[in-house]
This record gives structure tokens, C-alpha cells and sequence, in this order.
């Protein structure tokens, strides 16, 4: 790649975490499909502890970033720090840390739910437990007779609580979250929402890519929007009367 093809340097002001360990380190980011830029100097940062929405318009890129944090896509430019980790070079070590729910749920259709999550342990190099199933799908209110059904059979409703349960087997330290709230019912974003708190107080943090931004008020202590393929800092105070009926996941420390 030529100097003249890349996009012209941005020079906005970094939206930073508190200066406290962090958790996500992002220093311009860009990232093009073919002649067209989506990213072009994406900067940002995540304390531990910390829950940021992250906005945009469709098509603004929010998807590109979190793919490419979670390692499933590789910058054009910029680097990017999980817990101090590379994903050049340490990917294993970034991949252990993020877990994501993306806008698929990116599930095996011809498995049950329950096969699903025995499936996604074994990929971790771990042995499936019956009741670490369970507890997971109950976590995530999967009604329990619709657990040895085919996922194909699942509404999308449904097939985002297995993705949310899959998580729950074991909460990362880096959350993200693509439009958690899509497809949910109430009962549904309290349990997302539940899952952002419980890695916030577990020392991790959650960036949170949503159209709903009332829906995440609860739970976020900043607001980013990506714009124009860069990061800027939204005005934001938390309303003193918001407040959320939040259920603790089942099985939680």
C-alpha cells in the first residue's frame, strides 16, 4: 500500500478512559474494502471496570471496529491493544480475553442448544458439563423445552439467547456487544444487560454497539459515536433517575 492511497491523517482528540489500567487500547484504526475507506483513524480507550456505547449511523463502520478488535479482521493501519495484548503476535492471548455478540449469532443450525454450548467448550479445550449447560441457559432464559430443538427451528429471538448463553459459560474481560438489544424482549436486554455489569465488576469492561442508547443508559459510563470513519466523544450524564431492574444471571459470582 502507497503512501498517496491512504486516507489523509485525522487529527481529533483521543476519547480516553481514565488513566487506570486498561482493558482496550485503540490507536488509529483505519480500514478499507477495496477503494472505499470505512475506518480512517479510529482511536479509543477502555478502563477496566468501564461499560462505553459506542453510536453511529448504519454503515458508519461500528461492526468493522468490534470485528476487528475481536481479531476476525485485520486494520489497513493502526494497532490495537487487548489488556496489553497484540493481536499480531498474541492473538491467542487476545482472542481468550473478548467474547462478542455479534448482529448473527453465528450458531450451528443442525445442533441443538445445549449441543451448541457442548460444542463451543470443546473448542476452548474444555469438557462439557451438563449443569455449566444448564446454568448457562437458564441464565440466558432459553425456555428449557425448547433446548433439544433443532437451532434452525429458533426464532431469531431464541438463537440470540443461545449466543448470549454461550457467553455466559464463561464472561470475558472484553465484551462486545453489536446491537445487543436487536431481537430481544425486555426480559432479554435485562439479561444483556446484566451480563455488562457482571464483567464490569468483575475487573473487565464492554464496548457496546447500539442504535439504543436508552436501552444501555443503565449500564454505560461513556458515549462514544463513530463518524466521518473516526471516534468522538459525546456529551453524556447519566439521568439520576435511571434506574434498571436488573436480575443477576444465574450462577453468578
Amino acid at each position: 500500500m502507497t503512501a498517496a492511497s491512504l486516507p489523509a491523517p485525522v487529527t481529533s482528540p483521543l476519547p480516553t478512559a481514565a488513566p487506570d489500567a486498561l482493558a482496550l487500547d485503540v490507536r488509529g484504526v483505519a480500514r478499507r474494502f477495496g477503494p472505499n475507506w470505512v475506518l480512517r483513524g479510529c482511536s479509543l480507550s477502555l478502563a477496566e471496570g468501564e461499560a462505553v456505547a459506542l453510536l453511529g449511523s448504519n454503515g458508519a463502520g461500528k461492526t468493522t471496529l468490534l470485528r476487528i478488535i475481536a481479531t476476525l479482521l485485520r486494520p489497513s493501519r493502526g494497532e490495537v491493544r487487548v489488556f496489553g495484548h497484540a493481536p499480531e503476535g498474541e492473538a491467542d492471548a487476545v482472542r481468550a480475553a473478548v467474547g462478542m455478540l455479534g448482529t448473527s449469532p453465528a450458531l450451528y443450525e443442525d445442533l441443538t442448544a445445549t449441543e451448541n454450548l457442548a460444542f463451543a467448550l470443546r473448542m476452548r479445550g474444555m469438557r462439557p458439563e451438563a449443569r455449566e449447560i444448564e446454568r448457562a441457559l437458564d441464565a440466558a432464559g432459553l425456555d428449557p423445552r425448547k433446548r433439544d430443538g433443532r437451532v434452525r427451528e429458533f426464532s431469531s429471538g431464541m438463537r440470540r439467547r443461545v449466543a448470549l448463553a454461550r457467553l455466559l459459560l464463561h464472561p470475558p474481560r472484553l465484551l462486545l456487544l453489536d446491537e445487543p438489544y436487536a431481537s430481544f424482549d425486555t426480559d432479554g436486554i435485562e439479561r444483556v444487560n446484566a451480563l455488562v455489569l457482571r464483567v464490569k465488576a468483575a475487573g473487565g469492561a464492554a464496548l457496546v454497539a447500539t442504535h439504543d442508547l436508552p436501552r444501555a443508559v443503565p449500564v454505560v459510563d461513556r458515549v462514544l459515536r463513530l463518524e466521518d470513519g473516526i471516534v468522538v466523544e459525546e456529551e453524556f450524564a447519566k439521568p439520576a433517575d435511571s434506574i434498571s431492574i436488573i436480575r443477576s444471571p444465574a450462577g453468578a459470582a
